[in-house]
């Protein structure tokens, strides 16, 4: 038997997932892969573990590093396992690319732990979203590209955030693709919307986020 819980954030609806004692599962409504670990006996049920969960999600959207974790229990192949511990040695405020993590694995293509990040069951925690492309660039999400863009705008204001992360925010993003984050970076909080924008010279950069301030 498997247990969940919905809860809320600035980003939509999750859906929790748990065996009882860990957390296993942590989902975006709509996103790739959904809830592709959980098993058909599942029951709604309040968990300790859940409600840390949603302690660690308030601290993270009020854009703190929560400096804890639930305890984590996901489900994968040997190889997904290894991506997944590499993931959560990536702190708040850093990023990684796909390269890095292979070299770091010693094993296994960039390709393949693409394949590995965008299948971890347990999103936000096991930070995903911090992966980039080569050279920085903001690649897919499961979550959707404008959740990732979010993610790391919330992250790019820590005193601890790397230049590679606020690198990825200047050039490699398109007038176009800006346009449609609008919606998202309008849900971060407003000292932290300011921050950003001071971060980033570039026109473009601050005029998508100058025009989503107004709340």
């Amino acid at each position: 038997m498997e247990y969940i819980h919905y809860t809320q954030t600035p980003l939509g609806g999750v859906l929790l997932a748990s065996d009882g004692e860990a957390l296993t599962g942590l989902w975006f409504e709509g996103q790739k892969h959904f809830a592709e670990s959980l098993g058909k006996e599942r029951a709604e049920r309040d968990l300790p573990v859940f409600r840390e969960t949603e302690t660690w999600l308030a601290a993270y959207f009020a854009g703190e590093d929560p400096g804890f974790l639930p305890k984590l229990r996901p489900r994968g192949t040997a190889f997904q396992m290894w991506v997944w511990d590499l993931l959560l040695t990536v702190p708040f405020g850093k990023t990684v690319t796909y390269g890095e993590l292979a070299a770091r694995l010693g094993e296994g293509s960039p390709r393949a732990v693409g394949g590995a990040v965008g299948r971890n069951p347990i999103s936000l925690l096991i930070p995903c979203h911090r992966v980039l492309g080569a050279g920085g660039c903001l690649t897919g999400y499961a979550g959707g590209l404008e959740r990732k863009v979010f993610l790391l705008a919330l992250e790019v204001t820590s005193k601890n955030a790397s230049p590679a992360l606020r690198r990825s925010f200047c050039p490699s993003l398109s007038c176009k693709k800006l346009e449609s984050h609008k919606g998202f970076l309008r849900f971060l909080p407003f000292n932290l919307r300011q921050n950003l924008s001071a971060h980033h010279q570039t026109r473009v950069f601050r005029g998508a986020l100058e025009g989503s301030l107004p709340i």
